[in-house]
């Protein structure tokens, strides 16, 4: 069964598919939706089915380590 890439929306092969958090991607297409940085597959976050790496991720998506006070 051919399965289809969540960035590109093509056929994604079998001996071409980068598995990771239960998708297949291409190899070029399994980057930082914000840096563009490669990513490992199992080495990444997702946000609105976007893959991150774990800085960009943290950084806009993480805890602010800040405390308002009210």
């Amino acid at each position: 069964m051919v399965g289809y890439c969540p960035i590109c929306g093509k056929p994604v092969y079998f001996g071409e598919k980068k598995r990771s958090l239960g998708r297949d991607y291409h190899p070029l297409c399994l980057k930082c939706h914000h840096c563009n940085r490669q990513l490992t597959p199992g080495q990444h976050a997702e946000h609105d089915e976007k893959p991150y790496c774990i800085h960009c991720y943290m950084k806009q998506f993480g805890p602010r380590g800040e405390i308002t006070e009210g």
